[in-house]
């Protein structure tokens, strides 16, 4: 792994100790968390120094960084970075922060860096794309360059969807690696591109987001369109059937897919979690699209071969998860903004042959889960708007709420375990 200049993200104020420990005690064993770990700041401070920044999360693909200098801007933990391809081909993060005075260098979500370089617009330092302080105008002779080079975040790829960390001892990618090897080399996400790109906004805390993303509870009555296509908005005993009869489709077609579970506490100590699960789509439907067809050319080792009638959930670390369908691909970002404020990014990957408005439109392409998406957005700021209440009080997990509750829990043990005496 490249060495980079380490960030060392600041320690949460002295009060979220004690508003954690108060939060802690309200726990209750099968229950949804308690009030505070949606709306206390301190809280949120606490999130962010003892569990998203120790994990590693997805931020884009590297078809977004096909040539060097080109370059794409993500968040992660309140902080902006610029994922950039070097001149040396690497792929590097880059803190969004001048060294001089600490404007931020790019505004641009994606673009390309004119001769490799990023120019401060406040007072012009200017540096390349592997972070070096190139010049730095008017400055005293005795002034070195060379002592201001841009922070960055460490950077791992893994077929072909870029993670980064800002963790001082990042986490190992052993379970990450198994994960897709069993599902995304199958799905031909090293050759994919990306074909578009969308942030929602909302105001939210973002464990309300990841615990929506994690049960399939609520797709019944709130996501009909995509009830409609899915078994996974089922109950287990209920989808049984239609998965068997995938996993034969799966081996017909000669298609190795499989499922893994290093997800949440089943993660081996010092590794990222993550796991890839397989669910059925409804009898006559190929993927998720309006009419239940194809919607884009056949991906990976599908190619030739035809659809299995199923899709694919991959889930890494806390914020990272993936649908796949045999004809396209969504990487799913959660971002933590603020306490009560959260944005969500949706990334759709196709073939990298694929000609937008000959192999696919894109509209039909995005349909589902921009849908899936609004509606997300609106059932989670009223989840968030009822949580406010000094009245609410946590209800009981339901059966299928299983995987949002084992995150939960999940949570909690990280952060009680960043409570104990080292």
């Amino acid at each position: 792994m490249t060495t980079v200049q380490a960030i060392h993200f600041p320690a949460p104020p002295g009060q979220a100790s004690a508003s954690l420990r108060a939060a802690l005690a309200q726990c209750r064993p099968g229950h949804a968390l308690p009030r505070a770990f949606y709306t206390d700041p301190a809280l949120f401070a606490f999130d962010m120094h003892h569990f998203v920044t120790a994990h590693w999360h997805c931020v884009g693909h590297t078809s977004m960084l096909a040539a060097p200098g080109d370059f794409f801007t993500a968040e992660l933990a309140g902080e902006s970075f610029i994922l950039v391809r070097g001149d040396d081909g690497a792929v590097r993060a880059l803190l969004n922060v001048c060294r001089h005075r600490g404007a931020r260098l790019c505004d641009q979500s994606q673009g390309h860096a004119h001769q490799g370089r990023f120019v401060c617009p406040y007072h012009a330092w200017t540096y390349d794309s592997a972070g070096e302080l190139q010049t730095a105008r008017l400055s005293e002779p005795d002034f070195r360059t060379a002592d201001f080079p841009l922070k960055q975040a460490r950077v791992h790829i893994e077929e072909g969807m870029i993670f980064i960390t800002l963790a001082q001892q990042p986490l190992g990618l052993a379970h990450v690696q198994e994960a897709f090897a069993a599902s995304a080399r199958v799905y031909g996400w090293r050759t994919a591109k990306v074909a578009a790109r969308k942030t929602y906004q909302m105001q939210a805390n973002w464990k309300l987001v990841e615990e929506n993303y994690q049960e399939c509870y609520h797709c019944g009555p709130a996501h009909q369109e995509y009830a409609k296509r899915h078994t996974y908005a089922r109950t287990e005993a209920q989808r049984e059937g239609a998965d068997t009869a995938m996993r034969e489709r799966n081996a017909a077609l000669g298609i190795a897919l499989r499922d893994t579970d290093f997800y949440f506490r089943k993660a081996q100590p010092g590794q990222e979690s993550a796991d890839s699960i397989r669910s059925a789509m409804v009898d006559g439907v190929v993927s998720g699209s309006r009419d239940g067809l194809g919607v884009a050319p056949l991906m990976g080792d599908f190619k030739g071969r035809g659809y299995d009638g199923g899709s694919s959930f991959i889930d890494v670390g806390p914020t990272s998860n993936f649908v796949a369908y045999p004809d396209y691909t969504l990487l799913y970002r959660t971002i933590p903004q603020t306490v009560d404020r959260t944005a969500f990014e949706l990334i759709w990957l196709v073939d990298s042959a694929a000609q937008e408005g000959v192999d696919y439109q894109l509209d039909a392409l995005t349909w589902l889960w921009d849908h899936t998406s609004q509606e997300d957005r609106h059932i989670i700021e009223t989840n968030q708007r009822g949580v406010n209440s000094v009245f609410f009080e946590p209800g009981p997990y339901n059966p299928m709420e299983t995987y949002a509750r084992q995150y939960s829990e999940w949570y909690l043990e990280a952060l009680r375990a960043a409570l104990s005496p080292a």
